[in-house]
């Protein structure tokens, strides 16, 4: 029996000193580093240690527009490469356009062609008149529908990947409905720039400048079909003035930021400032070359989201796939950029429709009251269970001490995010770890008052609660397992720390308890039982 007893305490001992070290790094910074820094810790939430909360919402019909417009670049893209001569394009709806060529069999062999290359368009004859004809192409209903389903998981995916780059731990990116996002940053106090980081579409995008073109004329409206006006922003360095100069480039983008392998925040150069270094993968490096063989001396401007970053004249040849975005950044500018475009560019645009900004000091307000409420819980039901159970119920304390101390160590292992709900999760737990016993005690009790010796009356006690602790246990975390399945931010964290606290006081209520009455009984059989 004793060999039974010292491997429980020996456990018990194990388990008290592993769990003190891997808590200890989340309590205080006065331990050495070499054991303090590897160690995982607990994170607190946003609600606890502040941070910035958005709600986005994506603008799913965009995402429609701009797939139409990569089909029709590609279209007109496919039927010139065939030698097919296009007069014009024109979008016809979100979802469809329209190609003009001149007259002869020049429509219906794109007609054909269009069909065989773009299985997801629906393709058909337009308007046929003596000037010409047109050929009219409409994405599928299936690839619409596909696009709306797509574009808030997309969204979350590369939020998530510029977050991820960006430093933040313990992000919460969440879909919400059908066409919203949900971002919670905890820790993060610089609002704008959260912001700008989040909701930059980075759609890059290289394009010709049209030197054919007069800005004046430009400015007044009067622009060629194929081309577009945008504007390039320089800062003052002395004021720090954001200038916008315009610029008129053509529509058709040469090449697109998806093709980008990395970037990199670079110094020097000729602006003698930071700036982004590109280069693209061995599909964007072929067409690179090929664009920069066939314009040299011509200015080719580098667009983002339709600012104009720089417009640099191609001097020669460009290979090996890189390139440089100047432009007047700061350090912190340049680093979120190169962020964004090797987190890729969001599918649609996203438009903030709620941020909110919560304060360090509300959130140590929160800790405060939180440990106020638990130590005040734990002291009442520690003088409850003293008072009622006398030596047995402040075995159960002694019980409940282990399961906060397994608790907090089994969070700070798994660094799981501790908020305000999961506060409320491990005060739960606690009422939970005494409640066992109570269980327990009240079976011991029946036990004792059938005239029963002690010991015989405490085996019978644990085996006869055994199924009902049980019972009660794997109900409660069947019910946090769903919450945490279909549950959000602060409701995950209620969930983690409720499923780990009862999967702990199993432990403590079933083992550490017992052992105390085995060793007490091994030592000298107990005669009566205060309880």
């Amino acid at each position: 029996m004793w060999r039974n007893i010292t491997w429980r305490i020996a456990m018990i001992v194990f388990l008290t000193a592993a769990a003190a070290a891997v808590l200890a790094p989340s309590l205080t910074e006065k331990i050495p580093a070499s054991w303090r820094d590897p160690m995982p810790k607990i994170n607190l939430g946003l609600d606890l240690q502040g941070g910035v909360f958005l709600r986005l919402q994506v603008e799913i019909d965009k995402a429609i527009e701009n797939t139409t417009q990569r089909y029709a670049d590609e279209a007109r893209a496919v039927v010139r490469d065939k030698g097919l001569p296009v007069l014009g394009y024109k979008r016809t709806s979100a979802e469809s356009f329209s190609l003009a060529f001149p007259p002869g069999e020049f429509a219906g062999k794109a007609l054909e062609l269009l069909k065989e290359e773009f299985p997801s368009l629906d393709v058909t004859l337009g308007e046929v008149k003596p000037e010409g004809a047109s050929v009219v192409a409409k994405m599928k209903e299936a690839e619409v529908q596909a696009i709306r389903m797509n574009a808030v998981g997309q969204g979350v995916e590369t939020i998530r990947n510029r977050i991820d780059q960006f430093g933040v731990r313990e992000p919460q990116i969440v879909a919400e409905g059908d066409d919203r996002i949900v971002v919670q940053l905890p820790g993060v106090k610089d609002q704008q720039r959260a912001i700008e980081l989040v909701g930059k579409t980075a759609l890059l995008e290289f394009k010709l400048v049209d030197e054919g073109a007069s800005v004046e004329e430009a400015l007044k409206g009067n622009l060629p079909e194929d081309s577009q006006l945008l504007y390039q922003k320089s800062a003052d360095p002395a004021s720090g003035r954001i200038a916008k100069t315009p610029i008129v480039v053509k529509k058709r983008s040469l090449l697109t930021g998806d093709t980008i392998k990395t970037a990199k925040v670079s110094f020097g150069g000729q602006a003698g400032g930071a700036y982004v270094s590109i280069s693209f993968d061995s599909r964007g490096a072929r067409i690179f070359d090929r664009v920069t063989a066939e314009n040299v001396k011509r200015r080719l401007a580098i667009v983002l989201d339709d600012t104009v970053y720089s417009a640099p004249v191609i001097q020669e040849r460009i290979s090996g796939g890189e390139a440089q975005i100047t432009g007047s950044f700061t350090a912190e500018e340049a680093s979120d950029l190169a962020i964004v475009l090797r987190a890729g560019s969001l599918p649609a645009p996203v438009k903030v429709i709620q941020n909110v900004t919560i304060g360090p000091s509300l959130g140590e307000d929160s800790i405060r009251k939180g440990i106020r409420a638990a130590i005040i819980g734990a002291l009442l039901v520690v003088g409850f269970m003293g008072f009622y159970y006398r030596f047995s119920g402040m075995v159960a304390n002694f019980a409940m001490l282990f399961n906060v101390l397994f608790l907090l160590a089994g969070m700070a292992a798994f660094s799981a995010t501790l908020t305000l709900p999961g506060i409320a999760g491990i005060i739960l737990a606690i009422g939970m770890s005494v409640d066992s016993n109570v269980l327990i005690f009240e079976r011991i009790r029946e036990e004792l008052r059938s005239k029963k010796a002690v010991r015989p009356s405490i085996d019978a006690g644990y085996d006869k609660a055994f199924v009902t602790v049980v019972d009660t246990h794997v109900t409660t975390l069947i019910t946090a397992i769903i919450l945490f399945q279909f549950g959000t931010g602060p409701i995950k964290g209620f969930a983690v720390s409720l499923s780990m606290g009862v999967a702990i006081n199993l432990f403590t209520a079933l083992v550490c308890t017992k052992v105390v009455f085995d060793y007490l009984n091994a030592k000298k059989p107990m005669k009566t039982l205060s309880i």
